[in-house]
Formats: C-alpha cells, structure tokens, sequence
C-alpha cells in the first residue's frame, strides 16, 4: 500500500506527517552504495550510509542502492524515483530472479547511543518488480512505528540489496559486552541466515577471540558450529577494519556464502557494553581465584591459565546441568580486569541472583533441577575413578615429557597442549568439589608441602632443590612467568602424623596437578624465551635493564603473538614496552560490575542462602 498524496499539492501535507518536511529537495532519489554521497546519514540513513562507509573502505559488503530519504519524501508514485530504483534493481540482477532484501534506513536506527535492530521492517527474499514494490512499501510504512524522543517518525531511506545464500553466519562486537575488553572479539554463530539469530528463532554458539582470531573461549549452546582458523582470522580482522572505518568497536552483522566469502552485512556501534553497569549485569569478583592469582597475571599468563580455568568451570556446570546452557553463554565465567583474575560470583554461587518464586517454581526450572539430580547422582559415583585417571595421566605425562632437544614450534604446541589437559584437570577438580564431601582425617596439601618444605630448610636445602625432591612444595607458591617460585623463607613442622601425596583427597590432588601443569608451562617458556635469545631473535626493548637480555620479555607477548615470532614474524616491541610500563593495578574489589569505560563499580554481594 502506497501513501496516495506523495506527488501533487499535498505532498508537503504528507511529508510533514512522516516528518520529512524539513528535507532540502534534490536530485538524488536514488544512490549506489559505493557512491561516497551514499555515506550521508542525512540521504542514506544510518544504516545504508554505515554500509556504505565500510564499502568505501573496501570492506567486504554486497551491492546494492538506497532509495534516499529525498526519493521516498516524493513517493513511490514519481515516476523519477520508480525509474531509478528499477534501474538499479535490475542491476543487482531482479530482472533475472535473483532475490534482493528490502530494508529500512532511518536517520534514528543504528545511531550512536541506542541501536533499534529489529523495529523496522525487513522483507526478504523479493524476486519480482512488483513485489520489490510492495516490500519497499511496507518498509516505509513502517516508519510510523518508530519515533523518537519526541514523538516524531524521523526521515527514512529504503536499503536494497543482494540477497546472500549462506549457511553460517551471526553478529560479532569489536568489544566484549560483558566486560568491555577491547582485546577480545565475541562472535555469535549460527548454521543458518544471521537474520535467524538477530530475530530470536536460532541459539548461536559463542566464541572469543584475540584480535588475531584465537579461540579464548568457546561455549557451545545452539548448533554445532565451527569455525575454522582462517575464518576466526578473517572475522577478528574484519572487527579491527570496521573499528578503524567508524572510530570504535562494532557490532556487525556477518555471513559466510557458500564459496567461503565473509561478507559484511550490517554494522552498527555497540550499545550492549553499557547494560554491564545495569542491575542485572555480572557481579565479579576475585573469589576462590584469589589464592591461586594473587598477583597481576602477564600477558601470557593470561592466555595460558585463565582459558583453562574457564572451560574447565563450564565444562563441570554443564555436566552437572546446574547452570543453564544461557546463563553460560551470557557470562564471562573466568575474565581479567586490570589483568587480576576475576569470576561471575553469581555463576559460581558465592552470590545471589534473587531469582523470583515464578522462576524458582517455573516447569523448566524444575525440570532443570530434576535432570541435575539424576546426573549428579551418576557423576558422585564415578567420579572418584574419574579423577584417579585424570591424576594418573598427568603424572604419566610429566614423567615421560622431555623438554630437551625440542624445537621451538615443538615447545609452542606443547603450551597449547597443556592448556587443554590444564582445562580437562580443572573440570574434575571443579567436580569434586561440587559433589564430593571432604573424607575425615584427610590431610592437605598444604599439611604435606608445608613438612617437605621444613625437613628441606633444616637440611639447608635450596629452593630449587626442594622442589625438584619434593614438587608437593610448589602447593605453597603462586605460578608466575617472571620469577622463580617463591618459597616461604621458614616452615614449622605442622601436627600430626607424616602424610602421602597418595592420601589427598581427589580434590586437592588434582589442585596440585593444575599447580605442576603451571610449573611446566613456566618452564616451556623460559626455555622458548633462552632460544629466541640465543638466536637474537627477542627484543629485550622495555627490560628493566636494557643492556641485558631479558627471558621474561616473551611473558609479555600473548600466545598467538609468540607463535608469530616463532614462525618468524618480528616482536612487536613497542607493544611489550607499552605493556610492561602499565602501572601494577589495584586488588579488585570483593565484588563489583564493570562499567562502559572498562572501569570497576564495587557493589555490595548478596550472599547465597541469605
């Protein structure tokens, strides 16, 4: 259906009740998207001209042309803006059946400090002129749907352009929008159209990214999609592309087509990071974090010991099914704020939620904690043998592992390795402590570190030798990549009877195996960080003494930065001195939210079981 009175003496009538009146009539009814004109938000809209921004740029982006806000100001009833956009679709191939998607283009939708995704109308799969017609007028009318502030229905482009057939595609931010990391890429994916995910008929699968396309965290909770490394790389480049062409991160809307090409589809910035100061945001907090991590982590500490961490605590909710496969997607799990290790407190249950009776009571709520019964009663069974397996495995490993005489991109693999069996360790010892009570009479590892560690000061052992007789003594030290680990200076003999490592409790036996698997990833980067010395290959720029070559500068690198180094690609320098000259930031707060700056707003914890 057509607005009837867009042409003759009360078209002025009729574009001021669509709030066009104020527009400067001219010529332009009709603009390709790579025209550089098709870039003003004022003709194009603010979504047309954002697609346009990026395909002057040389982003990827589909063709396609806009029927300006000047051309639907004069109606689909000019036969000037009828001829051009005929034009146009032609060229896009409709003559020949191909399906074209009609969109609106406000001047308010995609705006800077909200986002109206989804308010307007979309019509896809048009094949026809005469159902591009109708689609383009429905489109319109939709206009009087949304208004603003002040209750006006703003000026409104009509964007088309080719259809894409795909079987993979979802929405990416430049930003995480749960802690508004700029170092990481979330990509939300699904087998299907992206239009499925933007309008709530898919569940994607949630990855984060490095900014070069690592995987620091994958939760799968819709369908199995991968996304393989050369795709991950093309995703986090084209963040970082359309981060530069608008100023700062995007949300952007991508598919993949059949041949494998990404394509960019929609771009807007990302409002979502302001919803973490919200009250219903995630409450993090140090946590049970704090005596493993009490320290800022490096870099690379981060990469190699908190994805781990945070697959191994999702791993272990969802095989208990105590959390909801949604509830993990929205969380961080495991994050670093100011590089400190920080948990979702609620997640974890160190906090309330306050969750509503209606909720609590809700049939899926209670279907939920009926399968958790069932699963956790087969898991309390099984997992004593489970977690011997698990303990025997590593110990198996870091017997028969031989450092010596590997290469570099051997060491390398190996650190990736152990980030896997680190994440597999931190599932079963995050099970145990889940659904395992403490047997009576069990001694600590601490108990047992802390009699090692007396009997070898009283020998007037060092530190070094120490832990190569009695490695239970690493229990008493927090890892690090930059210093050797740190001993307590005295040790009195505690009580009781000598112990075993044999006589932990599956629990703290595989807390000492996270420990030793520390401890080997410590020492596969000092010996990468003595051969890339030794071949004059680190740059020790930002030491602490420049004069001297510096192992630890490669604790600075993040891990995909030091493979690229190892492969041969140059250190980047300027990077590691800017990171070693951050100030040491302060101890987080016992809870607290993260604002849209990045900044931390301690808030008060309710405590579960309050």
């Amino acid at each position: 259906m057509r607005c009837p009175d867009l042409q003759g003496p009360t078209a002025r009538d009729c574009a001021g009740r669509h709030g066009y009146g104020h527009l400067v009539a001219t010529d332009r009814v009709v603009v390709v998207l790579s025209d550089p004109e098709a870039s003003s938000p004022a003709l194009t809209g603010a979504k047309a001209s954002n697609i346009a921004r990026c395909a002057v740029a040389g982003l990827p982006t589909l063709p396609g042309f806009v029927i300006t806000t000047d051309g639907v100001a004069r109606g689909l009833d000019d036969p000037a803006v009828v001829h051009a956009a005929q034009a146009e679709w032609e060229r896009l191939g409709g003559a020949t059946g191909r399906p074209v998607v009609v969109r609106s283009s406000s001047t308010i939708e995609d705006a800077g400090e909200s986002s109206m995704a989804g308010r307007f109308t979309s019509v896809l799969d048009v094949t026809d002129w005469d159902g591009f017609l109708d689609a383009a007028d429905r489109v319109i009318l939709s206009a009087d749907a949304v208004r603003d502030a002040d209750g006006i229905a703003r000026p409104l482009a009509v964007l088309v352009q080719q259809q894409l057939t795909t079987d993979l595609g979802g929405v990416m931010f430049g930003v995480d929008p749960v802690t508004g990391r700029r170092d990481h890429v979330v990509v939300e994916a699904v087998s299907s159209r992206p239009d499925s995910l933007v309008s709530g008929t898919a569940t994607a699968d949630h990855y984060v990214l490095s900014p070069r396309g690592r995987v620091v965290h994958h939760t799968r909770s819709g369908d199995v999609v991968d996304i393989g490394r050369r795709q991950r790389r093309e995703l986090a480049r084209l963040a970082a592309a359309a981060a530069r062409v608008f100023g700062s991160p995007q949300d952007v809307e991508w598919a993949i087509d059949r041949d494998g090409r990404l394509w960019l589809l929609q771009s807007r910035p990302v409002t979502a990071v302001a919803a973490t100061e919200g009250r219903h945001s995630v409450v993090l907090g140090p946590g049970p974090t704090a005596e493993t991590f009490p320290d800022p982590l490096t870099p690379l500490e981060e990469d190699l010991w908190v994805p781990p961490l945070r697959e191994g605590i999702a791993r272990a909710l969802t095989a208990t099914g105590a959390v909801p496969p949604a509830a993990l997607t929205r969380s961080p799990v495991v994050t670093t704020i100011g590089r400190r290790v920080a948990v979702d407190l609620t997640l974890i249950g160190a906090t309330s939620g306050h969750a509503g009776l209606k909720r609590r009571l809700s049939p899926a709520a209670i279907v939920r904690r009926l399968t958790a019964a069932w699963r956790v009663g087969r898991l309390r069974v099984a997992l004593p043998h489970l977690a011997a397996t698990v303990v025997d495995t590593v110990d198996r490993d870091l017997e028969t592992l031989v450092l010596d005489g590997a290469g570099l991109p051997d060491l390398v693999d190996l650190l990736r390795r152990s980030r896997d069996e680190l994440a597999t360790v931190h599932a079963y010892e995050v099970l145990c402590g889940m659904l395992l009570r403490e047997r009576p009479g069990t001694p600590s590892a601490t108990s047992i570190a802390l009699r090692a560690l007396h009997e070898g000061r009283s020998e007037h052992r060092s530190d070094a030798e120490i832990i190569h007789t009695a490695p239970v003594v690493l229990a008493l030290s927090a890892p690090s990549l930059t210093a050797t680990p740190r001993l307590p200076a005295t040790a009195s003999m505690p009580p009781g009877p000598t112990a075993r490592i044999a006589e932990l409790s599956e629990r703290d036996a595989l807390r000492l195996r996270v420990r030793w698997l520390h401890e080997l990833q410590c020492r596969i980067v000092h010996r990468i960080g003595d051969e890339l010395l030794r071949q004059s290959v680190l740059s020790v720029r930002g030491a602490p003494n420049r004069d001297t070559p510096d192992r630890h500068t490669v604790a600075w690198l993040r891990l995909d930065e030091l493979e690229a180094v190892v492969q041969g690609e140059p250190t980047p320098t300027a990077a590691v001195a800017e990171r070693r000259a951050e100030p040491v930031s302060a101890p987080l707060p016992t809870a607290f939210r993260v604002s849209t700056a990045g900044g931390v707003l301690p808030v008060r914890p309710r405590h579960a079981g309050r």
